[in-house]
């Protein structure tokens, strides 16, 4: 193994990147607020109940997933098996999918149409910040296994 790619990630990135997405939205929402007529209202609230519920379902199944596989959930700790099973099977990051789908769905329930926007820019800010360092990680300890495991799953869906 490389000594250099022992952990992901030094700094648990993902939760302050989206906790600050949505920080900016509720600040961009005070001083630019866009609203949606209230026939529109309506569906964007069911949309985002919706996606609400997919992403809290979808990061319980992979936390569950990940104690299961018997490896840890925090990103700055070192990865003790490939996890290609459950959530994994059809996206190698369900957790971010999941923040990204949790940020956008509450947004759209409570009417902040800021919330969708910063969803996007923090999906846009996790890949190169916390993604990709974590794939250097994977590739340095599964190599192949990480490769083949890469070319046949999506990194978002």
């Amino acid at each position: 193994m490389n000594a250099y790619r022992s952990k992901s990630l030094s700094f648990p990135w993902p939760p302050l990147i989206y906790s600050l997405a949505v920080i900016a939205a509720l600040y961009l929402n005070k001083d630019y607020p866009v609203r949606l007529p209230y026939p529109g209202a309506v569906i964007a609230w069911g949309i985002g109940a919706l996606l609400t519920i997919a992403a809290v379902t979808l990061n319980v199944w992979a936390v569950k997933t990940l104690f299961e596989s018997r490896t840890t959930v925090l990103t700055q700790r070192c990865t003790a098996h490939l996890v290609t099973k459950g959530p994994f099977r059809f996206t190698r990051n369900p957790t971010y999918l999941g923040y990204t789908l949790l940020t956008a769905g509450l947004g759209l329930m409570i009417g902040n149409l800021w919330f969708v926007a910063m969803a996007a820019v923090a999906a846009a800010l996790t890949t190169p910040l916390v993604i990709r360092c974590e794939e250097m990680h994977l590739l340095s300890r599964f190599g192949c296994e990480f490769e083949f495991y890469c070319k046949r799953t999506r990194r978002w869906i």
